[in-house]
């Protein structure tokens, strides 16, 4: 939620098609930036 609020809290768009793909890009961002944070697991055998 956090980085949701970082990207501003409002939706700016005013158009409910827009409002909708503003919010779709805010959770790409949002997943992005947890894939980047992920640890990548290796089995070490």
């Amino acid at each position: 939620m956090r980085c949701l609020k970082a990207f501003g809290e409002r939706i700016a768009a005013r158009n409910p098609d827009r409002q909708t793909a503003e919010i779709q890009i805010r959770i790409a961002l949002v997943n992005r930036f947890n894939a980047l944070g992920t640890a990548e697991i290796v089995s070490v055998a």
